[in-house]
């Protein structure tokens, strides 16, 4: 009895982690992209977050796939100039019980030049270097969804999308900001670690205000 306790509360906590965390792109004009996994409303501890060793082999949209050089805390990689946008299905591995196990797909974006979506769910401004973003789930707008805005002071509000699956960000200082949504589908999937039952699609948008 004590064995199947602790695997409940195992599964529980990797659950929690998974849901919880999320994968982000933070990139300084032409610089490199750096990309983090954990919590982006908290502070990152030194090293960077306690699963951050989970996040093994993001994978960057388009034809080239850059080197992913491991520092303290994110992985780093050149990329061209323009927005960026990564994916990983293989953070971590499929949770739950037998024939019930659910897992997470993780998207991730940065910068807001480009008016179009190139992920299957991603935020997306409405016209280049805008401060309204549409929530876009394979290729058709997802209303009456909550986005979570951080902004560079950490300070964080969720908002709810609209008819459009639209949302406006107030820009209240200058610096780093970071979008967040999620969403769950119910339904067989084959993720790397396995089958499941249900898939929890979560991603983030970056952008800088000058």
């Amino acid at each position: 009895m004590k064995f199947y306790a602790m695997i409940a509360l195992l599964c529980a906590g990797i659950a929690g982690n998974a849901q919880a965390h999320e994968v982000w792109i933070e990139r300084d004009a032409a610089g490199p992209a750096r990309i983090y996994l954990g919590e982006p409303g908290e502070p990152l501890p030194a090293g960077g977050d306690p699963e951050f060793a989970q996040l093994k082999a993001p994978r960057l949209l388009g034809d080239a796939q850059p080197a992913l050089v491991r520092k303290a805390g994110f992985l780093e990689a050149q990329v061209p100039a323009g927005d960026v946008r990564a994916w990983d299905d293989n953070v971590f591995a499929p949770w739950g019980e037998a024939g019930k196990k659910e897992g997470v797909v993780y998207y991730a974006r940065a910068g807001r030049a480009e008016a179009a979506a190139r992920l299957p769910f991603e935020i997306v401004p409405v016209a280049a270097n805008a401060n309204r973003f549409r929530l876009v789930r394979d290729g058709k707008p997802l209303p009456a969804t909550k986005v979570t805005v951080i902004t560079p002071d950490k300070w964080s509000k969720a908002f709810t999308t609209d008819a459009a699956g639209e949302v406006t960000v107030a820009i209240r200082e200058k610096g780093r900001y970071l979008l967040s949504a999620a969403t769950k589908e119910d339904g067989a999937a084959t993720l790397p670690g396995g089958a499941v039952t249900a898939v929890h699609h979560i991603t983030t948008t970056s952008f800088t205000a000058e």
